[in-house]
């Protein structure tokens, strides 16, 4: 799975309303090409990779293209970067960590601590991933299975594998979840999921049901949508195969002096923490960075630059990030777990009013910036740790002070 949304969070789905969709009579013209496509192109595939045809046919059965799903490229048009930005993980930061949404988390979280705490100890002990990480992830991703799946997830998959602006990722995605009904792991009637594809409690994309989802409460029969140990175990197993380093937390919320750039932000430009302490970086509360962590590598984190709060982030934030390609998510889920810990404590810098320009614009930004020899990662509107330092370094370059983030006097100058 690429690092595309391996696991997608309901609360998205309210986005979604409004979105226009095709008239009657193209719509009509794409159900065609839709069932001309399973039948011509992927079903030999599936074909080959051991599916059977009941199988299949079950799965496609009354299924129509969902033409209200974003990031659709209608036949015959070319994708283009949408104006608005629908996943709430690369929009506002400070509307991402409203209390109110964190609350939920670190309350429900540490409602469910007690309950769940043999079953979270024996996946910490197994798997080295604190209980409180687990919590904040069972909850962000669907309120600890509250939430209500209302898509099927051969819909959603054969719409997207079909017509989006990532064909080759949902088409992989869908044949695993034909994998998963023909493996018996999961009837084709419980296969609902998120407008992503995502499927349970954990929201794993298929592929990663297949890897990563494990039947921890011993019943024979892996159970992301009904067991509460087989979900948080195969999350925990999830982190595990992505680097999770046992014994180290996430990160430290910091100060950054003036002097220390903000174009030092990113994965690619680690150095121990004790270096960074060394540059004047300090933890906030006046508390000193761990004696065990001075040696160990850090990396800076500005998600908003210079107009939110900081962070020493260490390996296993980026980890997090794997679990949903977003600084802000990663960042949500670690203070999460510090809240289900420790009590309800935000952090000490502020969110200032970054994270209201159209993607579109951003994505003008990012074009104008590689045009000029940046590294914005991808054009995409998205603006990763690799946009914010080149906007930092470019702001340096022509004598403003750097901020490392989009605004519109910058897309205007720019664009």
């Amino acid at each position: 799975m690429t690092a595309f949304l391996r696991t997608i969070s309901f609360a998205f789905v309210a986005t979604l309303l409004g979105i226009l969709i095709a008239t009657p009579a193209s719509a009509a013209k794409i159900d065609d090409q839709f069932r001309a496509w399973l039948q011509n192109d992927l079903w030999p595939e599936a074909k080959a990779k051991g599916i059977s045809k009941q199988t299949f046919d079950a799965a496609f059965d009354g299924i129509k293209p969902n033409l209200k799903l974003p990031d659709l490229v209608m036949p015959g048009e070319k994708p283009k970067t949408p104006q608005k930005q629908h996943q709430a993980e690369f929009g506002s930061p400070g509307a991402y960590f409203a209390e109110k949404t964190v609350r939920a988390v670190t309350s429900g979280g540490r409602a469910r601590e007690a309950t769940n705490a043999r079953t979270l100890a024996a996946i910490e002990k197994r798997y080295g991933v604190p209980g409180e990480i687990l919590l904040a992830i069972w909850g962000r991703e669907t309120g600890f299975g509250a939430a209500k799946m209302p898509y099927d997830a051969f819909e959603v998959l054969g719409t997207k594998a079909f017509m989006s602006t990532k064909k080759d990722f949902f088409r992989t995605e869908l044949l695993a979840a034909l994998e998963i009904v023909q493996r018996g792991l999961a009837p084709v009637g419980a296969m609902k999921s998120s407008w992503a594809g995502a499927l349970g409690q954990p929201q794993f994309m298929p592929t990663s049901f297949l890897k990563h989802a494990v039947d921890f409460d011993g019943d024979g029969r892996v159970d992301i949508w009904n067991s509460t140990p087989d979900v948080l175990a195969s999350i925990a197993n999830y982190l595990v195969h992505y680097g999770w380093v046992r014994g180290r937390g996430w990160g430290f919320e910091v100060t950054v002096p003036e002097s220390v750039s903000c174009s030092l932000e990113g994965p690619d430009q680690g150095k121990k923490i004790s270096e960074w302490a060394g540059m004047g970086i300090k933890r906030v509360g006046g508390k000193p960075f761990p004696p065990s962590e001075l040696k160990a590598e850090g990396f800076l984190l500005m998600p908003a630059g210079r107009s939110g709060p900081a962070f020493i982030a260490t390996p296993n934030f980026y980890v997090l990030k794997e679990y949903n390609t977003s600084d802000l998510y990663a960042l949500f889920i670690g203070h999460g777990a510090d809240r289900i810990a420790h009590g309800d404590q935000n952090f000490s810098g502020g969110w200032g009013p970054v994270g209201d320009l159209h993607r579109s614009d951003i994505a003008a930004l990012q074009r104008a910036l590689e045009a000029e020899g940046y590294d914005v990662g991808t054009s995409d509107g998205l603006p990763g740790f690799k946009t914010r330092r080149s906007i930092g370094k470019w702001q340096a370059k022509n004598g403003q002070a750097a901020t490392c983030f989009p605004d519109a006097g910058l897309v205007a100058t720019l664009k």
